[in-house]
C-alpha cells in the first residue's frame, strides 16, 4: 500500500511539473516583452503615500506620448533611457510643488515582481525590466503598472494587450485559472533568485 501511495505522489509531482514547464516559458516570454513602472514612496507616512500617488500622476502625464508611441518594449525602454533625467526633473518639481525637498532618483532596473493583478490581467512572478522612480529614501510602500504593452495608459487596455503580446502571452496573462500556476513558478523564481 504504501508503495502505492508514493507512486501516487510521484506521479502527481510529475503532473504538477509538466504541466507547469510550458506555462513557464510562456511567463519568460512575458519577462522579455513588459516594461514595468514602479515608484517608492520615501515612507508610508499617509504625506508621503498621497506625494507618491501626485508624483505617479505627473510621471504618466509626462511619458504618455513617449509610451504610446511605442512598437516594442525595446523602443520604450529606449526612449525611456534617452528622458531619465527629464522624469527624475519632472518628478522632483511635483515634489517641490507639494512642499516637500526629496531627493528623486529615475532609473532602468530589472527587478523581482510577485504575482500582480492589474485589472483584467494578472502577470505572473519574475524578473521584469522597470522604470523605477524612488521619492527620497523610498522605504514606503509602493506602486506599479505596465507602461508596455501601455496597461496603465490606455483607453483600451485589452486591445493594446493583444496588439503588443503574441497569442501565447496573451492568454498567459488574461486566463483567469493562472494564479495557481503563477504561484508555483513565484516559489521556483524566488529560488532561482536567491541564488542569482
Amino acid at each position: 500500500m504504501l508503495k502505492i501511495v508514493k507512486a501516487a505522489c510521484v506521479a502527481f509531482v510529475l503532473a504538477v511539473i509538466y504541466s507547469v514547464i510550458p506555462f513557464n516559458a510562456g511567463c519568460r516570454e512575458i519577462y522579455t516583452d513588459v516594461f514595468r513602472f514602479h515608484i517608492l514612496a520615501n515612507s508610508d507616512s499617509a504625506a508621503d503615500q498621497s506625494l507618491k500617488l501626485k508624483v505617479r500622476d505627473r510621471v504618466l502625464s509626462e511619458t504618455k506620448a513617449l509610451f504610446n508611441s511605442a512598437k516594442s518594449k525595446e523602443e520604450a525602454q529606449n526612449l525611456v533611457s534617452g528622458k531619465l533625467q527629464f522624469i527624475a526633473d519632472a518628478a522632483y518639481d511635483e515634489v517641490l510643488k507639494n512642499g516637500s525637498d526629496y531627493k528623486v532618483t529615475a532609473q532602468i532596473t530589472n527587478m523581482y515582481f510577485n504575482t500582480r493583478k492589474y485589472k483584467n490581467y494578472t502577470l505572473p512572478p519574475g524578473m521584469y525590466d522597470a522604470l523605477r522612480v524612488t521619492i527620497g529614501n523610498g522605504e514606503g510602500h509602493n506602486w506599479w503598472c505596465v507602461m508596455y504593452p501601455s496597461l496603465c495608459l490606455s483607453p483600451q487596455p485589452d486591445e493594446e494587450a493583444k496588439r503588443a503580446l503574441d497569442q501565447n502571452e496573451y492568454d498567459v496573462v488574461h486566463e483567469e485559472k493562472t494564479e495557481y500556476k503563477f504561484k508555483i513558478i513565484e516559489f521556483f523564481e524566488k529560488i532561482r533568485s536567491f541564488f542569482t
